[in-house]
């Protein structure tokens, strides 16, 4: 095992790392990084800020992603490719191969990721926030609604472990997310704390479907939103939730929160990290915080535990290198699909 390292996941601040940015990561340790659009401008500039982002903790920290496709694709043209919202390519093939719409929709997301992960990999980038296993209702908020992959809880789980399985191919780390379930929640939670009233029967029979299906992948992401039926505080900040995501689900791999910086949680951004350090996180995630918010949620967050170091050292044991593709080929193959043209 390693020694234990900052319980954290930070962001930074634009193109290139300040040296006041690395001697912050000399002195905190933080377990990875994540980038956003704000980090990324082309293929050299992302290799570059990948390397130093690594090098000023001195080891092969993961670097992380949300490359979800549609809305939420921090790597855009003219460098990377273009994607549609999951939920409209998985409708697309469905309706086009309605005889084996499900295996389908399956086999295009793997084609999907499988391109995604090289496109991420190519510049540094280890993990990528996705797959989103969320399953859709009625309710669920804009912000999250096409960013899913059905209304089916089964149908999710078969799709988000496509989706795993490409990026792990590819050598690329994937974080489940929202875990327990996010469908429900009818508020953004960027800016309010959603409430989900329903059973514990009623999420153990559909929202909780895909996350316990998926158990076994390395990383998953929680949710800030409040299940009524196990307690008031989000799920992040939520020991009894978190119990649910060991026990009940029984996820046993890293468990980072959602963006503490995402104003459905109460308190400073140091108290949001003190908090879900405490209810059983593994690793918190600040990803849009001023180096000042940056040093207090790192002091706050401390450092992992010897489970949370153990679990971090699995994870990252998960990393690979890709296995060969000829990603021309997998290319035309999902183009295939998505056209009608081609049998799975």
């Amino acid at each position: 095992m390693s020694l234990a390292q900052g319980a954290a996941i930070f962001g930074c601040d634009g193109l290139t790392l300040a040296a006041s940015e690395r001697d912050f990561h000399r002195d905190a340790d933080p377990f990875g990084f994540i980038l956003f659009a704000r980090n990324i401008e082309n293929p050299d500039q992302v290799r570059r800020l990948t390397g130093d982002l690594r090098a000023s903790v001195g080891r092969d920290a993961p670097v992380f992603v949300d490359q979800e496709g549609g809305r939420v694709q921090r790597l855009r043209p003219p460098h990377w490719r273009d994607w549609p919202a999951p939920l409209d390519m998985v409708a697309q093939v469905m309706a086009l191969a309605p005889d084996r719409a499900l295996e389908a929709a399956e086999r295009a997301l793997w084609l999907r990721y499988r391109i995604i992960a090289a496109e991420l990999l190519a510049v540094g980038i280890d993990g990528n926030c996705a797959p989103c296993a969320d399953v859709l209702s009625a309710v669920t908020h804009p912000f999250l609604r096409n960013r899913c992959y059905s209304d089916d809880p089964y149908a999710v789980a078969g799709l988000a472990r496509a989706v795993a399985a490409a990026h792990l191919a590819g050598g690329v780390l994937p974080v489940i997310k929202h875990m327990p379930g996010h469908g429900r929640a009818n508020a953004d939670t960027h800016h309010d704390l959603p409430t989900v009233t329903a059973s514990a029967e009623v999420l153990e029979a559909t929202d909780f479907v895909p996350f316990r299906a998926l158990r076994a992948l390395p990383l998953a992401m929680t949710a800030h939103i409040v299940f009524s039926a196990f307690d008031d505080a989000p799920a992040t900040c939520s020991a009894a939730m978190i119990k649910v995501i060991r026990d009940s689900i029984g996820f046993g791999g890293l468990l980072m929160s959602d963006d503490i910086g995402m104003q459905a949680l109460p308190g400073t951004k140091a108290e949001r990290a003190a908090a879900a350090i405490a209810a059983g996180c593994d690793v918190v995630l600040e990803c849009n915080g001023d180096l000042s918010e940056r040093v207090a949620v790192a002091a706050a967050a401390g450092t992992m535990t010897a489970a949370a170091q153990a679990r971090a050292d699995a994870a990252l044991a998960a990393r690979h290198p890709p296995e060969p593709a000829d990603l021309a080929g997998l290319e035309a193959e999902l183009s295939g699909l998505a056209a009608g043209a081609c049998h799975v």
